[in-house]
């Protein structure tokens, strides 16, 4: 076995067969997790913590969406000691649900919730530390001192939960972590990991092993890398297989933090990675417990899959993000092309110019013209279905080999072949041709006829039940046989809802584009929704993967007893005013614990100071201070004028 492979291993048990991770049994009151149990949900109230029925009501609302564990804030000692009504309260009406209190910047609340709840969140970028964004000049004496100091903070907790059987979760936040840790890792997955294991260090040399970890981030590309990042530096350093918690913060809401959520979540359950999963969206806590059920469910008969064959070398760092290195094809592969989309109107009986609506082009009958969005397709599949109109020019059609061959005449049309009529040397565009394999069929023969046409783009399909795992399988035959031709990643659904399409699609194409896999996204499906449905979710998803930003991002936190204004209305607010500036990033956060650190990346932030008092951020520094609320969304805009980031919108 290759070293490639070896350290492979440490990460996840397999790239082809289906294996969930085996980690320890964590207890948490009588759900237990990790071991051979299943994946366990989780969300977190938003009522103020100190109004008991409300925080009683919400939870039991909880529950019965099917949430398995509750979250609840206890940013001080009042709130940490009402947690005991609240769990008084659930047990006189018959609900046992586990009861997790949520810490950042309190260990005394954190010793006191450790004797009432089944388990406790503490973060370690803020439990022992305070975030000033200093970067500071360590000496390894004065570092271990600093590591002294939070042994001291964080061993009378430790020792709490083990004398009253309470779990802990070692939960670190990828916009939070110290300026210690920061100073000497960066802003880096590396960073978030070495802050969870200095925690856990201390945590086993007290002999305290009923601990979850987690690693969050807003970007779901630092937060895959992040736990596998984990999982290898727990195994090189011979701590024990913590299980995992799972989740994209500040998702945000709709089908944009849906998508988001699917593509870190659903990449790391392809590779058996987690052990619970707490979806973070910007709306009602019962809303997230059927997503994330949604994500979980498909993995329970996953193991029986189709055989995929095993992999010798693996030329993919899955710890740094590096796209695959191809030749440029018209508009698709290349250094500058962005991921392509492909719309799929083949099974329509007749397309027309209205077709192509619901597709992000926009035609005018008075004015004789197309407008395009920004979410207009690069390209449709028209199958056999001719297309007499003239198409807006940033367009191409795709037609059936046979079906090409009648309109091979015409601007901007190309041919879909399967392999063996490609092989047969048969007449081809001069331009772009579209080839689709499956990992059946990529053969030496193919890619030595591959290596002398380079105007060919392939498109490959699955019918692998871990269609994911045989797609990324055919990618590395495809990059050891040192071929650079474009990738068109394909995936084919039938009836799912429309949240079931978004949530596998993401996940499916999501997990591959994350390690630089794909040129582009080709989505079909038969009894799934709208087709501008699925065109946005090819688009959502490029967005969630930073791999083509097409629209505005929100950071949006998902609310807690924290929060100080309603997050669901103002984000609705912000979004109306702001939606059209593409590429701009916006962090929406309730209170300074989900402030600039949470922020991360964002370009600017709204983040709660007090009862009705506003703070804006740009980037992570403070411009504006304790702006009244109904004042704020318009101060926002005029914040991102002056910095010259504002476009004005178009009728």
């Amino acid at each position: 076995m290759n070293n490639s492979i070896a350290s492979l291993k440490q990460y996840c048990n397999s790239l082809v067969q289906y294996n969930r991770r085996k980690t320890i049994e964590v207890k948490i009151g009588d759900v237990p997790m990790g071991g051979n149990n299943p994946i366990r949900v989780q969300s977190m109230t938003t009522i103020d913590t100190m109004d008991t029925i409300g925080s009683v009501e919400q939870t039991i609302r909880m529950v019965e969406a099917g949430c398995e564990y509750v979250r609840i804030t206890a940013p001080s000692l009042k709130e940490a000691q009402n947690l005991a009504e609240i769990k008084k309260e659930l047990r006189k009406r018959g609900y046992n649900v586990p009861l997790v209190a949520d810490i950042h910047f309190t260990p005394n609340a954190a010793e006191l919730a450790a004797r009432i709840v089944e388990k406790v969140r503490v973060n370690p970028g803020n439990y022992a530390d305070k975030k000033r964004f200093e970067n500071i000049d360590y000496t390894e004496a004065s570092y271990q001192t600093e590591l002294d100091r939070i042994r001291d903070k964080f061993t009378p907790l430790i020792k709490i939960c083990k004398e009253h059987g309470t779990a802990m979760r070692i939960g670190t936040n990828h916009g939070s972590l110290s300026d210690r840790i920061m100073s000497r890792y960066g802003d880096s997955p590396l960073g978030m990991v070495e802050s969870a294991l200095e925690f856990l260090r201390i945590c086993e040399d007290e002999q305290f092993y009923n601990t979850v970890v987690s690693m969050k981030s807003s970007n779901p590309q630092v937060m895959v890398q992040a736990y596998r990042l984990l999982v290898q530096k727990l195994d090189e350093g011979g701590f024990k297989p913590y299980p995992l918690h799972l989740g994209v913060t500040e998702a945000g809401d709709g089908e944009d933090g849906r998508i988001k959520s699917a593509v870190g979540i659903g990449t790391l359950l392809e590779d058996g990675l987690g052990d619970t999963i707490r979806v973070s969206l910007t709306e009602e806590p019962e809303a997230e417990v059927p997503v994330a059920y949604t994500l979980a469910k498909r993995y329970d008969k996953r193991a029986n899959h189709k055989n995929i064959p095993e992999i010798k070398h693996y030329a993919i760092n899955p710890f740094e993000y590096t796209r695959r290195v191809t030749h440029e094809v018209v508009n698709i592969g290349g250094e500058h092309w962005v991921p392509r989309v492909i719309a799929d109107l083949s099974q329509r009986e007749a397309i027309t110019q209205a077709s192509l609506f619901s597709l992000g082009y926009h035609y005018s009958v008075p004015l004789d013209k197309w407008n395009i969005t920004d979410m207009a397709c690069d390209y449709v599949y028209a199958g056999n279905k001719l297309i007499d109109f003239a198409i807006p020019g940033t367009l191409g059609i795709i037609y059936d080999y046979t079906t090409w061959l009648t309109q091979n005449e015409k601007d901007r049309v190309y041919p879909l072949l399967d392999v063996n009529t490609f092989l047969e040397g048969k007449q081809l565009s001069n331009a772009l041709n579209f080839v689709q394999v499956s990992i059946e069929n990529v053969n030496a023969s193919l890619i030595e006829t591959l290596r002398t046409n380079k105007n060919i783009v392939l498109v490959i399909t699955t019918d692998n039940e871990h269609g994911m795992a045989e797609q990324r399988r055919l990618m590395l035959n495809i990059i050891d046989a040192d071929c650079s031709a474009p990738v068109i990643i394909r995936r084919n659904y039938v009836d799912l809802s429309q949240e079931e399409l978004q949530l596998h699609a993401a996940t499916d194409v999501g997990a591959l584009l994350l390690d630089g896999l794909g040129d582009g996204i080709f989505l079909s499906a038969i009894n799934c929704g709208p087709e501008k449905m699925l065109n946005e979710t090819a688009f959502n998803i490029l967005q969630a993967t930073r791999t083509r930003i097409s629209k505005t991002e929100y950071i949006s936190c998902p609310s807690c007893g924290r929060t100080l204004f309603d997050l669901q209305e103002t984000t609705n607010k912000i979004r109306v005013r702001t939606n059209h500036l593409k590429g701009l990033k916006i962090g929406i956060m309730g209170c300074i614990v989900n402030g600039p650190g949470e922020m991360a990346d964002a370009d600017y932030g709204y983040v709660g100071s007090g009862p009705g008092r506003i703070t804006l951020y740009k980037g992570k520094e403070v411009v504006r201070r304790n702006i009244p609320t109904e004042k704020a969304v318009d101060e926002l805009v005029n914040l991102i004028r002056e910095h010259g980031d504002w476009v004005e919108q178009e009728n």
